[in-house]
């Protein structure tokens, strides 16, 4: 029996592992930037690009589709890149929820046009991540390790913008190119993981490893390390805990994710509570 389990269960844990790494990352520069739901916005975004190319005959599985996906999440990442100014007069989520249910509305109408779209958005929403391969382990973690790479290099401007915009600003930094590129390199990862783990799954991966973190540590380092030891050990028990109970693996590691975090919340709520005076 738990021969079987790993053998079913030890490729889509690898993936979890990766989807980890990039999306924790990810996760405190959305949280900084205080546009939490950007993530989701710009998974829907794909999401509707995936269904156009659904319409024009190419699976989710194909290059075109990705293609389909990653064009229209540029645009999308424009558009948010656009959207930011300086005295922030309008606040960037309200921009970003009328995105969301924009682009969720259009691929509704698009899915509409085709006798199998229901389907379809069901797996864009909850993903197929039991169905993962080891190839696409690799070429994932690959892709994700370039742009790892690229954020590296540009760390210092992505970290500026993220928690400082105001210093940016004034030190001359050419912010809506710097949201842009960040924007677009979170828009290729983004368009990656929704094909393999659905809107909703990518989400809990980019904020809650994250918030874990932020309520468990203190430095940016000690945060990203306690954000991936988090995702990694409820990936475990959420995956073990749905091939037990026979459950669906992205919408089980989703509410294993929520539940962890309301637990880690409530925890973190009393201690503050104990330790404050009368």
């Amino acid at each position: 029996m738990a021969g079987d389990l790993l053998a079913l269960m030890w490729v889509p844990f690898l993936m979890c592992l990766v989807l980890t790494g990039i999306h924790a990352y990810l996760g405190f520069h959305v949280i900084a930037l205080e546009v939490v739901f950007v993530d989701i916005a710009l998974a829907q975004i794909a999401a509707l690009g995936a269904t156009s190319a659904f319409l024009f005959g190419y699976e989710i599985e194909t290059w075109q589709s990705y293609a389909f996906g990653l064009a229209f999440t540029i645009g999308g990442a424009l558009v948010l890149a656009l959207t930011r100014s300086r005295e922030r007069r309008v606040s960037q989520e309200a921009v970003i929820g009328v995105v969301y249910a924009v682009s969720s509305a259009a691929a509704v109408l698009l899915a509409d046009r085709s006798p199998h779209g229901a389907e379809h958005l069901r797996g864009m929403l909850v993903g197929s991540i039991l169905s993962v391969r080891g190839r696409e382990v690799f070429e994932v973690g690959a892709l994700y390790a370039v742009v790892g790479a690229f954020h590296w290099l540009c760390r210092r401007p992505f970290f500026l913008i993220s928690t400082d915009p105001a210093a940016a600003y004034r030190d001359g930094w050419r912010v809506r190119g710097w949201d842009f590129l960040f924007y677009a390199s979170f828009g290729v990862v983004v368009t990656s993981s929704v094909r393999i783990a659905g809107v909703l799954l990518v989400f809990s991966y980019l904020i809650v490893p994250a918030l874990a973190g932020i309520l468990l540590a203190g430095g940016v380092g000690a945060r990203l390390l306690v954000g991936w030891v988090f995702g990694t050990g409820v990936s475990v028990i959420a995956m073990v805990a749905s091939a037990a109970l026979d459950l669906p693996t992205g919408a089980t590691v989703v509410c294993a994710f929520g539940a962890t975090l309301l637990v880690l919340g409530v925890a973190a709520g009393l201690r503050a509570g104990g330790t404050g005076t009368m």
